[in-house]
């Protein structure tokens, strides 16, 4: 660490419900010279919410190029820095990138001060499988973007996580249906922490039904959590023809990745048949 430098603070704030910023968030935002914030009407409201008259500095997608390096030399002269995003957890699909990246570039203290996160907490209430999971963010506005995007995940095995907006939910959900198929089972998690919320389990057919039928379940914000793609049973000669193909071009590894995908089986279970196919081989 650079000495005499100050500390870059990447603080989650509440989604919705104010009561769920923790004790140590509301210390380091008391605490820090300035407050780096998405939007400072947003932030400044809940500072003041907090009692709390800390200096905000705005940092959003249309500064962040400029504004980075002057906050980077703050920090590297001793400043304490606090960065929020306008709810949860900074970075997650929000500004904040450059900033921790070049703090971690110029060997600057970066430390977490971790609390709510709506696709987190989307996901521990979905009641689908949770051991491996793959987030997206938003999917493309464009229908055709949006589309290609659904089929190269189509046959991830992990549950998928999304984030969606109000005027973009429908035309998510027919497109998931259309692409991974309507009996794939999805939860639709609306307002978290708000007055609002909502969490509906159901198929991606009957959820796209919900919606487009309900004009309340297309208020607010989404996340969207989708069981992966199912296991697709295939015979041992089966995976060990695919493998024996691919290792005579390809490193194990990579091998391994390729036949995943084409059989829609485990990675891992691919990669160990692999080793033990190369380590089989002619000597």
């Amino acid at each position: 660490m650079s000495p005499g430098a100050g500390i870059l603070y990447v603080v989650a704030t509440p989604i919705g419900n104010r009561g769920d910023i923790s004790e140590r968030a509301i210390t380091v935002l008391r605490e820090v010279n300035r407050v780096a914030a998405e939007d400072t009407r947003h932030s400044g409201r809940l500072l003041a919410h907090l009692g709390i008259q800390t200096t905000l500095v705005s940092l959003h997608e249309h500064n962040e190029d400029q504004r980075t390096v002057a906050l980077l030399d703050a920090i590297a002269a001793g400043e304490r820095l606090a960065l929020v995003s306008d709810a949860g957890t900074p970075l997650v699909s929000d500004p904040g990138y450059q900033l921790v990246r070049g703090a971690h570039q110029r060997g600057l203290r970066v430390v977490p001060i971790p609390g709510a996160c709506s696709p987190v907490a989307a996901l521990a209430a979905a009641g689908l499988p949770t051991d491996r999971f793959c987030f997206e963010g938003f999917l493309p506005a464009k229908s055709v973007a949006r589309r290609q995007r659904l089929e190269g995940l189509q046959a991830e095995p992990r549950t998928l996580v999304f984030f969606e907006s109000s005027h973009r939910i429908a035309a998510s959900l027919d497109a998931l249906a259309e692409v991974f198929g309507g009996d794939r089972e999805a939860v639709l998690a609306r307002e978290i922490t708000k007055a609002y919320e909502t969490i509906l389990p159901d198929t991606l057919a009957g959820l796209r039904d919900r919606v487009s039928s309900d004009p309340d379940q297309r208020r607010g914000e989404f996340v969207l959590v989708v069981a992966g793609a199912p296991a697709v049973a295939t015979s041992d000669a089966e995976q060990d023809r695919v493998l024996g193909v691919l290792l005579d071009e390809l490193s194990v590894k990579q091998a391994a990745g390729l036949a995943a995908r084409i059989l829609g089986a485990s990675r891992n279970a691919c990669y160990q048949r692999a080793l033990t196919l190369q380590n089989s081989g002619p000597k």
